[in-house]
């Protein structure tokens, strides 16, 4: 689709005709995948927040779908009669509880993330990971509150969020000579005008200076750091940013299906967002699309028709084990396995970059040769003249030090890991630092 940032113009036109077109002849043939096909553009939507998170900012979320949930319910609670407060009602449009689901969800985010942010890894995920397995537990439990201050009872037996039957009907958008009630083909629209714009941000923000920052976060923090990007700041963003994508595809999905319950936005979720990030190739916009839209046409179409086509030949050849078959139970199978298979045979993803090419493209003995070649010494008129300097002069800046620091402190709140440490390295000489664990070695050398 580009060579070198530009869009070529002949797949760039087929495509979206292509695109455009679709619906259309999925009526014609009757083939009914136009309601799935929506459905696994809400998921890209939502693996397009995650690609943020995790393949920008390097962050592990193992809750993503909690943000999923909080747009859901800001549609519900705004745009359902069904709720027992005078704020619920039609009064409130879909075009900007929309956009409000949105903000609602990257507050959240900045909530959640703040106090969690300064920690790493596997305990990064562990706090997210929570997080999601909370959320639905607090929406069971919000279907009846009841709030007793000495007798005297404000609120009482409040449905805020119909508990675990969730909330049904949810209000849809309204446009003039648009059946969003019966037809399929406007959500259709409706969502691939939201995807091209999220793309769209998407592309800006991986090449501007917040994307550039995520980037260096990934791949070091402690360089990033060094270089003026504030790690918080830089990774709330992205926290933020994530939720809000999820929190608007969670208030499309929830006004298209009319009726949204808790069970929608279990961890299972979150894990099969991930999987279409890593399927796809963290960090690549053309990668997450197409592990999401392969992942859940795979799961909505694809394994039905299989389990129906198996089931058609049990009968046929009279084996009853395999008219009893139903492969949507082996979802999770097939999911695992794919990914054990894609991270052994191409770790990157399926559209992600290769950092180095295939063994089988290299010959093995002009790749020992590459490793074991010196670099080219430049040509002397290519040295610039200040560079150039006799013998003489060397040998007197020789009692110069390489390195040398003075002073040299560092402090993680009442601890003091490194104290006053003087530095210099001579010329042609090798220092070493010696001393226990948890002396402060690393600290220092991150200094």
């Amino acid at each position: 689709m580009t060579v070198a940032g530009r869009v070529r113009p002949l797949p760039a036109a087929l495509l979206v005709t292509a695109l455009l077109a679709y619906p259309f002849v999925d009526r014609a043939l009757q083939a009914q995948t136009v309601h799935a096909v929506t459905d696994a553009m809400i998921y890209v939507l939502l693996a397009l927040g995650l690609n943020i998170v995790v393949g920008y900012a390097g962050l592990l979320d193992l809750g993503y779908a909690a943000f999923f949930a909080i747009g859901a319910y800001t549609m519900g609670l705004l745009n359902s009669p069904v709720l027992g407060s005078p704020l619920y009602g039609h009064a409130w449009s879909f075009w900007v509880i929309i956009w409000i689901a949105a903000l609602v969800s990257a507050g959240l985010g900045v909530v959640i993330g703040a106090p969690t942010l300064r920690v790493r890894g596997d305990y990064l995920a562990i706090i997210t990971l929570a997080f999601g397995e909370i959320i639905p537990v607090a929406i069971r439990n919000l279907g009846d509150i009841t709030i007793d201050i000495g007798g005297w009872r404000p609120v009482e037996r409040l449905n805020l969020t119909g508990g675990e039957n969730g909330v049904n009907p949810v209000g849809r958008p309204q446009l003039p000579g648009v059946d969003f009630d019966t037809d399929f083909i406007p959500w259709y629209f409706l969502i691939l005008a939201i995807g091209a714009g999220s793309l769209w941000a998407m592309s800006r923000m991986r090449d501007s200076r917040l994307g550039r920052a995520w980037m260096a976060i990934r791949e070091d923090e402690t360089a990033a750091d060094c270089t003026g990007v504030n790690p918080i700041k830089t990774k709330l963003l992205a926290f933020a940013l994530g939720a809000s994508f999820a929190g608007f595809a969670g208030s499309f999905y929830a006004a298209k299906l009319q009726a949204i319950t808790p069970g929608a936005f279990e961890f299972n979720v979150s894990i099969m967002l991930l999987c279409m990030v890593v399927l796809g190739g963290m960090g690549s916009l053309r990668g997450v699309i197409l592990g999401g839209m392969l992942i859940t046409l795979f799961d909505r179409i694809l394994l039905a028709q299989m389990t129906s086509l198996i089931r058609s030949v049990g009968r046929s050849v009279g084996i009853p084990a395999l008219t009893n078959v139903d492969l949507t139970l082996w979802r999770w199978f097939f999911f695992g396995l794919g990914l054990v298979v894609i991270m052994l045979i191409r770790p990157e993803g399926l559209a992600g970059r290769r950092l180095r090419p295939p063994a089988a493209d290299v010959d093995e003995g002009e790749e020992d040769l590459a490793l074991v070649a010196a670099p080219a010494r430049p040509r002397a008129e290519a040295i610039p003249r200040w560079l150039r300097q006799p013998a003489a002069s060397a040998a007197v800046t020789d009692s110069h030090p390489v390195l040398e620091v003075r002073g040299l402190t560092r402090r993680f709140g009442g601890l003091l890991a490194v104290s006053e440490v003087d530095l210099v390295i001579p010329p042609r000489g090798i220092v070493g630092l010696i001393g226990p664990n948890g002396a402060g070695k690393t600290t220092f050398f991150n200094l």
